[in-house]
């Protein structure tokens, strides 16, 4: 073979072999920088780049895709002097390639130092109970202060979690205690609440049933004077009829009004629970004249009945038959 073929063979597979280095294929996520002697000249997107073989080259190979990084465990010292030992993860995307390449030397370790340093300022700000029951405002107050800082990288931080929050084992005893405790008082609390209530409703109760008793009593001594202002008025009536009789001289019905009281006190003597014998200290004649007052009034009414009978029949016979003649 002689020597021009040879070159041309060699000067083919140096074209083929130029050809081949100057066409690149970026996968989907990533972007590639291209360098011209040393120096950033562009950066190729997903899918078929070209660059100038022996001129231009691929500096570096860019995961534009959201990234995962983990936050190693680290102590904090709280406000109120409170070890803690807190971890966390990290979220973040790279937005621009040359950027996250030649303006930060190492990325993801700037990144993991940023946040861990303001982890410790963000969560040394804090009394322990506001670290404890704050976690979101702490991811958001991490979030605000490490995206500001790396931005100038060509990074979005997306999201920073804190996943765990660990005191002193001492610590979370004392924690345990104040916890029963403060449940131990609200349980206190509302027991005692509830025995106001029932003492408040008790009293209520027993307030309206005196209220209705009174009422009863009210309504009861109404009824009371009521009946006996007319059984007044009765016997005020009856003494009025027995005065009247007095006056016209009829001794029938005072007679008969002494003895209608003796019997009834007589009858109240002989009716006492505790009554066995009864004493009377008097005259029998006196009783027996009551009893023939009595009878005497009984009598008088009789006879007046018989004798206005009379009258009537004499008065009938007087009249002379229909036909007689002197």
């Amino acid at each position: 073979m002689s020597g021009f073929a040879i070159f041309a063979i060699v000067l083919v597979l140096f074209v083929i072999a130029t050809l081949i280095a100057g066409v690149k294929t970026v996968p989907q996520g990533y972007n590639y920088t291209v360098e011209r002697f040393g120096r950033y000249a562009r950066t190729l997107n997903p899918g078929l780049g070209l660059i100038i073989p022996y001129v231009e080259t691929v500096g570096n190979k860019v995961n534009i895709m959201e990234q995962v990084l983990d936050v190693p465990s680290q102590e904090v010292i709280t406000r109120d002097n409170a070890t803690v030992t807190v971890d966390g993860v990290a979220m973040f995307t790279v937005l621009d390639a040359a950027h996250a390449s030649y303006e930060v030397a190492n990325l993801q370790q700037a990144i993991l130092t940023l946040t861990m340093t303001n982890i410790r300022t963000v969560m040394g700000s804090m009394d322990l109970d506001q670290l404890l029951s704050h976690r979101d405002e702490i991811n958001d107050r991490l979030l605000r202060v490490v995206d500001a800082a790396a931005a100038p990288w060509g990074v979005k931080i997306n999201r920073i979690e804190i996943k765990d929050i660990v005191p002193p084992k001492d610590l979370i005893d004392s924690m345990a205690r104040q916890m029963k405790a403060e449940r131990e008082k609200r349980a206190a609390v509302l027991e005692a609440e509830g025995q106001r209530q029932a003492e408040i409703l008790r009293a209520e109760g027993h307030k309206a049933a005196q209220i209705l008793e009174a009422e009863g009593r009210r309504e009861a001594a109404f009824r009371d004077a009521e009946a006996r202002e007319r059984a007044a008025e009765a016997e005020a009536k009856a003494t009025q009829m027995v005065s009247e009789a007095i006056a016209r001289g009829d001794m029938g019905a005072i007679n008969y009004f002494v003895a209608q009281q003796y019997v009834k006190a007589l009858t109240a003597l002989a009716s006492a629970p505790n009554q066995k014998v009864l004493m009377m200290p008097v005259e029998t004649g006196a009783f027996i004249g009551s009893i023939g007052g009595i009878a005497e009034i009984a009598k008088q009414a009789f006879s007046e009945q018989a004798g206005a009978s009379g009258n009537a029949a004499r008065r009938g016979g007087a009249v002379p038959p229909a036909g007689s003649a002197g």
